[in-house]
């Protein structure tokens, strides 16, 4: 099965065949709505709204342990994501696509792991996003008509607020390439869940560097409606085309990364973490 994960302006899955909603508990609390599972060329996809259908979670707010676990109680083992950002360089204009493969964070109240209280577990992060997924995904984009580009740098800030014209600057100093508020701790989580995952960004705006445009809620909106069909295209032909076999280490993250003794972690904390762990007790 193949996680979709759909940020702003995604909020209805890909065209699937034979759809069923899965209304799922976690021990880390529920989704941000129900999962829609269903058929796309004969490949099981599951679909969540990142924001909720009504986008009421705040970047913040988002319930990320609970998304990624739920995917992972599914039998997902590869996610694809979806997020708006604004654009820290010239030549990345609004209603460009782009595929990063490193990201920075800038989050401060976020919990940005499943290992938070009787366990600790320091799970490899250099590559956050999947090196083989996120070079399918550019291959993807580029058999569309997508204007995309693949690599580059996601800064993740906490938000809900944009940023300074002082931290758009500096973000832009350390030739960063878009901003947004959303993949993290996702790529965390999903790694320590022992997924694949990339993501295919959707610029809206300029953040607030450039003198002539600054970042609105107005302008975020209609380029992220005018970004959505892109997105989903490009989506799509990864969904068809995906190899059927993990060509990565994402599956084995754990190994040899859990510190904590089994014999020193609490019954309670245990059965939290099971799905996680449970191979490598």
């Amino acid at each position: 099965m193949i996680g979709f994960i759909g940020g702003s302006g995604i909020y209805e899955a890909l065209p699937l065949e034979n759809v069923r909603e899965e209304d799922i508990s976690t021990p880390f609390g529920d989704p941000s709505a129900p999962i829609t599972v269903g058929e796309l060329a004969g490949r099981e996809v599951a679909f969540l709204p990142r924001h909720g259908r009504d986008h009421q979670y705040s970047p913040t707010e988002v319930p990320y342990r609970a998304n990624v676990h739920a995917l992972k109680q599914l039998g997902v083992e590869r996610v694809l994501s979806s997020n708006a950002v604004g654009s820290l360089r010239e030549d990345l204009p609004p209603r460009t696509l782009v595929v990063p493969d490193q990201t920075f964070d800038r989050t401060k109240h976020r919990t940005p792991t499943f290992f938070d209280d009787g366990i600790v577990v320091h799970a490899a992060f250099a590559e956050p996003y999947c090196p083989h997924m996120v070079d399918h995904l550019g291959e993807s984009t580029r058999a569309t008509d997508a204007d995309c580009e693949v690599g580059g740098t996601y800064v993740c800030i906490e938000g809900p607020q944009y940023s300074t014209r002082a931290e758009s600057e500096f973000y832009r100093a350390q030739d960063w390439d878009v901003v947004g508020m959303t993949a993290i701790p996702e790529a965390k989580l999903a790694r320590e869940a022992e997924l694949c995952y990339a993501t295919v960004t959707g610029v809206t705006d300029y953040d607030v560097w450039k003198a002539d445009s600054e970042v609105s809620l107005q302008e975020v909106l209609e380029n992220a409606a005018a970004n959505e069909g892109a997105i989903k295209e490009v989506v799509e032909r990864a969904v068809r085309e995906l190899p059927d076999d993990r060509a990565c280490d994402c599956g084995s993250t754990l190994d040899g990364a859990i510190n904590t003794p089994p014999e020193a972690v609490p019954e309670e904390i245990r059965e939290r973490v099971d799905l996680l762990v449970d191979d490598y007790r």
